[in-house]
């Protein structure tokens, strides 16, 4: 809104650079365009002000689908008044040069033509589809068709508004309708939650399986192993008897050598000593035997004293002692000795 102020017989008229402000006097244009700051005289002057900045327009309206059902639409128009002076032509902009507020209501009979033809073009779009294709697919269709439609009408552009763009912010159905289409879709998020709750089970219970499959073939190869390793100590300790046998044979067979060439050398030396003692009793029989029967008696007396203990007293018969005193007699140089009694009795000690 412009800033009037009143002084004597005149006012002064401040613009703002999104105003576009007409002075006509007189039926001719004294003032036009945008951010103007000017005198008038408030009795010939008639004022018109026209917003040019981008205006936002809320759009809320009803319509129904192919299949009977009611949807809301709620969008957003952002248009622009591009020709001020068609615009002061056709819709009444006129402000009062005391106040400097519009006569009438310019905005709202725009706001009302712009909101007339989008519903138009949007009660045509819905009209031809079903409520799930409009809810899925119809914003982009109805914010284009909405855009055609307001670029396309000839009243706008003769009135010089232009349409800059549209948005779509919300299409909704009636809220049983919707509770209605969201029960198949809560419907199937359940059942794939569902699904995939039964499936991380699955795969516990599988990877469990493939666990105590796992354990198993652990306890399975470990028994194997185990097995493997009786066989091979039983293998070890046969072995060792095995070679221990062969040890013990190889020294029983060492020592049966031993003990058989140490038989044979005791058998050479017996042997030996005893073709020793042969040689020497031969030796000494070869010696004996020149000897007188006298003579060798003397000496086997001798070697018979010789292992015979001592003796502390002999006792000599009369009938012993005749027959071999009578033998040395006769075996002397000729001196013979009688002894005669019945009986005496010698007595040596050593």
């Amino acid at each position: 809104m412009a800033d009037i102020r009143s002084f004597p017989l005149a006012r002064h008229l401040r613009g703002a650079p999104t105003l576009h402000v007409r002075h006509v006097r007189r039926g001719k244009v004294a003032h036009e365009g945008t951010g103007l700051s000017f005198f008038f005289r408030p009795l010939s002057a008639v004022l018109s002000e026209v917003p040019v900045d981008d205006r936002e327009l809320p759009l809320l309206f009803h319509a129904r689908t192919a299949d009977f059902q009611d949807l809301a639409v709620q969008a957003s128009v952002t248009f622009r008044v591009t020709d001020p002076a068609t615009a002061c032509a056709r819709i009444d902009f006129s402000i009062d040069p005391d106040t400097g507020r519009w006569r009438g209501t310019p905005l709202e009979q725009v706001a009302w033509l712009l909101t007339e033809t989008a519903q138009q073009q949007v009660l045509g779009t819905i009209a031809g589809s079903l409520l799930a294709s409009a809810l899925a697919d119809g914003v982009g269709q109805i914010r284009d068709r909405i855009l055609h439609g307001l670029t396309a009408d000839p009243r706008l552009a003769e009135t010089g508004i232009a349409v800059i763009g549209v948005r779509v912010v919300a299409i909704r159905p009636e809220p049983e309708a919707e509770k209605a289409l969201r029960t198949p879709a809560r419907e199937q998020m359940q059942q794939d939650a569902d699904r995939a709750t039964y499936e991380r089970r699955a795969l516990a219970v599988e990877r469990e399986r493939a666990i105590a499959e796992n354990e198993l073939q652990n306890q399975i190869e470990l028994a194997r192993r185990e097995e493997q390793l009786v066989s091979q100590r039983g293998a070890n300790a046969r072995r060792q008897a095995e070679e221990a046998a062969a040890a013990g044979r190889i020294e029983a067979e060492a020592q049966a050598t031993r003990e058989e060439r140490l038989a044979e050398a005791r058998a050479a030396g017996t042997r030996a000593l005893g073709e020793a003692e042969g040689a020497a009793e031969a030796a000494r029989v070869a010696a004996y035997r020149d000897l007188s029967q006298a003579s060798l008696l003397g000496l086997a007396a001798k070697e018979l004293a010789a292992s015979l203990p001592p003796i502390g007293s002999v006792v000599l018969a009369p009938d012993l002692l005749t027959p071999l005193l009578a033998k040395l007699t006769a075996a002397g140089n000729g001196s013979a000795a009688t002894t005669a009694g019945t009986g005496a009795e010698v007595t040596a000690g050593n």
